[in-house]
């Protein structure tokens, strides 16, 4: 408690490290006063690349000092709390974006599906990989809680299977989407699945999602140990700035979307590739999280942090866009195509061998890069 105290007692200190928060604002108000003019036209490649690296980057500033403010959140709620709302914030952004892409331009029918398939590569094979191969070197085994990662991977894979091959598999429409009945179904059944799982990750089995060293511990300084050296302040402190930097954010998302939606339409870049923009942009600062977790020894925290973001993703990203495409009659098409649902078999697979011990080591982490490496080539080279 009184090193919490004195840390909140140099308010100098406190107004360096939010002055990020000014250069968002500030780059927010410029783009909702002038934005539209300087996004008209996007012909010059220099001023193209201007937009989308200023926007990109004040976005990707933003969000890592969301998850700064979730990270203190976590030291003061505890866990599962502190993770949740660190997926939650970044989860909303990634709705938001995508939301902004579909109701953009013109038509892009694929971007929702794309995005979330980038976030299940991404995070099960990139994201996992770093976290176990960089904890690997480190500290050569790492443990976790084996029924926590069991009960994430129950939920993710129906979900996986259920919203990105089932639509290839329906006869109702000509393309890989749903009819109006079958979306408010899958609806209901993410958010009841996503719903369920909440209740027993903050409620009934929480211990599934803590690490079982630390319950033997005492709490706060393992907590603290956990999460390093963070300045804390109140709580109320935290969760008002984390929704001061998520704001702009949203703001901006749509300013984004601009120089993306050019880039697929007019240079013919692959379609995918907005999808792993989108993905990479929001999963960036739980991608760092994950790595400091792995680093310092704590595993469980990056497995709570990617497996939660993959689940959380489809459970609330996929009702987002159905909702959206029935009251805009847009359409969406949720169905992976090509060599995608081999992609999505295989790392659903790898994912369950990998988390079927309690141990991790680096072969496992070189594995789920060699995937991550295999989903790249193929946005290039389908």
């Amino acid at each position: 408690m009184a090193n919490d105290t004195s840390q909140a007692s140099h308010p100098s200190r406190t107004v360096r490290a939010e002055a990020p928060l000014a250069v968002v604002v500030a780059t927010t108000l410029a783009f909702l006063a002038f934005g539209k003019g300087w996004l008209a036209d996007l012909s010059n490649p220099l001023w193209l690349g201007l937009m989308f690296t200023w926007l990109f980057t004040v976005i990707l500033w933003a969000a890592l000092k969301v998850v700064h403010h979730a990270d203190c959140l976590a030291v003061k709620l505890g866990e599962p709390y502190g993770t949740l709302i660190l997926t939650l914030s970044v989860i909303s952004i990634e709705v938001l974006m995508i939301a902004a892409l579909m109701l953009s331009g013109s038509n892009n029918p694929t971007m929702a599906r794309d995005t979330m398939f980038a976030v299940v590569m991404i995070v099960l094979n990139g994201m996992v990989g770093l976290t176990l191969v960089l904890g690997a070197l480190r500290h050569h085994e790492q443990t976790y809680n084996l029924q926590g990662a069991n009960a994430y991977l129950s939920v993710i894979i129906p979900l996986a299977l259920l919203t990105l091959l089932l639509p290839d598999l329906t006869i109702s429409t000509s393309t890989p989407s749903l009819t109006g009945f079958q979306s408010a179904f899958l609806i209901v059944i993410c958010i009841a699945l996503y719903g369920t799982f909440l209740a027993i990750q903050t409620l009934r089995h929480r211990g599934y999602f803590t690490d079982p060293a630390s319950q033997e511990e005492n709490g706060p300084s393992s907590e603290r140990a956990e999460h390093g050296a963070l300045v804390s302040h109140s709580v109320p402190f935290h969760a008002l700035l984390l929704l001061a930097y998520l704001v702009p954010v949203v703001l901006l998302a749509k300013k984004l979307a601009v120089p993306i939606d050019y880039g697929i339409e007019v240079l013919r870049l692959p379609a995918a590739l907005g999808g792993f923009i989108v993905a990479a942009l929001v999963l960036t600062p739980e991608a760092v999280g994950a790595v400091k977790a792995a680093l310092a020894d704590r595993l469980q925290r990056a497995v709570n942090i990617f497996l939660g973001s993959v689940m959380a993703t489809i459970g609330l990203t996929v009702p987002a866009v159905l909702a959206i495409s029935l009251a805009t009659g847009k359409t969406v098409e949720l169905g992976l195509q090509d060599t995608d649902p081999l992609m999505l078999a295989v790392t659903l697979m790898v994912a369950m061998v990998t988390f079927s011990a309690t141990r991790t080591n680096l072969l496992q982490g070189v594995v789920h890069l060699t995937l991550f490496l295999a989903y790249l080539m193929l946005i290039f080279a389908p």
